[in-house]
C-alpha cells in the first residue's frame, strides 16, 4: 500500500518498511549542506598527462595566438590588389621573391604556418596557380587578408584561454600548448574508499561456494570513479557483520574523502550498513530511503565531516544511486562550477512504459537513429539486479514522480551513456 506523506515541503512516499522517502532534490540538498564540500587542493602535473584532469586556475594568454600574421593554407604570400581581374582564362603573372619583403607583381612561396612576408597581405592557395621557371601565374582574384591567420584571432594576450573548473579536454591541452605551457595546475583526484557487504559475495578469482556470486560493484563503481577523475580506495568485502563493517569504514574513512558502500541498506534483518554507520558517531545517516526507482534504499551520511554513501548491493541500484548522488559530490570536490551531466538528447518512445506514482523513476532505453530519427526503446527486466539491462542500454529516461509512465510516440530526454547507432530500415 502506498501512503503520502509531506517533508520540506514536498510530497514523500511511504512504503513498507521505510517511514519515509525523501526526494532526490530535498535528499541532495540535505546531504551536501551538512557537508560544506570544499575543492580539493592543487596540484601540477605535466601538460602531456593532464587528460580529464581538472583545471585549477584560470589560463591568462600572456601573448597573441597566433604570435604574427601567418599563412592558413600552402601557396603563395603576395599583395591582394595585383590579383585584380584575375582568372583561368585571364591569369596575372607573379616574379618570385626571394627578398625577405614583397612588392608589387611579386609572391613569395609559404607554407601553412609560415609568417607573411613583409609587404604582402593575402595568400593564393597552390592549387590556384601555375609555377613557370621564376614566376607563377594566379588564377583567382584574392580580397585583402584571405588565407591569412592574424595575428591574435584566435587568444590575444590577457584574454582567459581556459577557465578554472574546466576538465580538460585533448583541443584544450592542444590550446595550452600552443600558448606555451608545458605543465599545468590541476585539482588533485579525490580519494573514494568503495565498500562491498554481503555474505553471499565472493572475491573475482576464487571458487564460490554454492551459495555466493561473484562481488561485481567493487570494479563497476572504481571504473565510474575513474572516469569522473576519481580514485578509489579498494575496502574488499565486508561480510555481514557490525563490527566488520565498522572496522573497514574506519580505514576507508582514514584514508580516503568520500566512502561508498554497496549491500546490507534496506530494511532486512541483514541490512546492517546504516546501523553501522550510525553507531560510529554523529550525525551519521540524514537520509535513509529516497523516492526512486530503482535505488531506494539509499542511505546518505555524514562522519567525521565526510561524505559517506550507502548504496544498493543490486548493480542498476548502486549505478543510478552513484549516477544521482556520487556525481554532483565529486564535481563539487573538483571544483567544478557546475554538476558535469551526461549528455541529452530527444526522443520518441517506441513503447509504453508504466511507472508508480511517487517515485522517480530511471527507465533503461536503446536509443537509435532510424531513419534521421531517434527512437528510444525500453529494455526489459525484472528488478534493479539485471546488470545486461545497462550493457543492452545506452541511455536512461527519468520519469518525473507525478507520471505514471510514457506513452508510445512520446517526445523524452534521454541521458545518455553509451553509443547511439544509426540504422537505416529502408536499405
Amino acid at each position: 500500500m502506498l501512503v503520502t506523506n509531506v517533508f520540506m515541503g514536498r510530497p514523500l512516499v511511504r512504503l513498507k518498511g521505510f517511514q519515509k522517502l525523501t526526494s532526490i532534490d530535498d535528499a541532495l540538498r540535505t546531504w551536501l549542506n551538512i557537508l560544506q564540500i570544499k575543492r580539493r587542493r592543487e596540484v601540477t602535473v605535466p601538460l602531456h598527462k593532464a587528460l580529464n584532469r581538472v583545471l585549477a586556475e584560470d589560463i591568462v594568454a600572456e601573448e597573441d595566438l597566433p604570435r604574427f600574421d601567418r599563412s592558413a593554407v600552402d601557396g603563395y604570400a603576395l599583395k591582394s590588389e595585383s590579383t585584380s581581374g584575375a582568372s583561368q582564362f585571364k591569369p596575372v603573372f607573379f616574379q618570385i621573391a626571394v627578398a625577405e619583403e614583397v612588392t608589387s607583381k611579386q609572391a613569395r612561396q609559404v607554407w601553412t604556418g609560415n609568417a607573411i612576408p613583409k609587404g604582402a597581405n593575402a595568400v593564393v592557395m597552390l592549387e590556384n596557380t601555375q609555377r613557370l621557371d621564376g614566376e607563377i601565374e594566379v588564377w583567382v582574384q584574392l580580397a585583402p587578408g584571405e588565407n591569412v591567420s592574424k595575428k591574435g584571432e584566435d587568444i590575444k594576450k590577457g584574454e582567459n584561454a581556459v577557465k578554472a573548473g574546466t576538465r580538460l579536454k585533448p583541443y584544450h591541452l592542444g590550446l595550452l600548448a600552443a600558448l606555451g605551457n608545458s605543465e599545468v595546475r590541476v585539482v588533485e583526484k579525490p580519494r573514494i574508499a568503495i565498500l562491498a557487504t554481503g555474505n553471499e559475495l565472493a572475491e573475482v578469482g576464487s571458487k564460490p561456494a554454492e551459495n555466493q556470486i561473484f562481488e561485481s560493484n567493487r570494479t563497476m563503481l572504481s571504473a565510474m570513479c575513474h572516469e569522473l577523475d576519481a580514485e578509489k580506495v579498494d575496502l574488499g568485502i565486508a561480510k555481514d557483520d557490525v563490527e566488520e563493517i565498522t572496522e573497514k569504514l574506519r580505514i576507508g574513512l582514514l584514508n580516503s574523502d568520500a566512502v561508498v558502500t554497496t549491500g546490507g541498506t534496506s530494511v532486512g534483518g541483514l541490512d546492517l550498513v546504516p546501523d553501522a554507520v550510525n553507531k560510529m558517531g554523529k550525525p551519521g545517516v540524514v537520509v535513509h530511503g529516497v523516492a526512486m526507482r530503482p535505488a531506494m534504499p539509499t542511505a546518505l551520511a555524514v562522519l567525521e565531516g565526510k561524505p559517506v554513501m550507502i548504496l544498493s548491493g543490486n548493480p542498476v541500484a548502486a549505478i543510478i544511486g552513484f549516477e544521482v548522488f556520487a556525481r554532483p559530490l565529486i564535481c563539487k570536490m573538483l571544483g567544478m562550477k557546475k554538476e558535469e551531466h551526461r549528455p541529452v538528447i530527444k526522443a520518441v518512445m517506441a513503447r509504453k512504459v508504466a511507472t508508480a506514482l511517487g517515485r522517480k523513476t530511471f527507465v533503461r532505453v536503446r536509443v537509435l537513429q532510424k531513419n534521421g530519427e531517434f527512437r528510444a526503446e525500453p529494455v526489459s527486466a525484472r528488478g534493479s539486479g539485471a546488470i545486461s539491462t545497462m550493457t543492452r542500454g545506452n541511455g536512461f529516461v527519468i520519469v518525473p514522480e507525478n507520471r505514471e509512465g510514457l506513452s508510445e510516440g512520446e517526445l523524452v530526454m534521454v541521458h545518455l551513456f553509451g553509443e547511439v547507432e544509426a540504422v537505416n530500415e529502408n536499405v
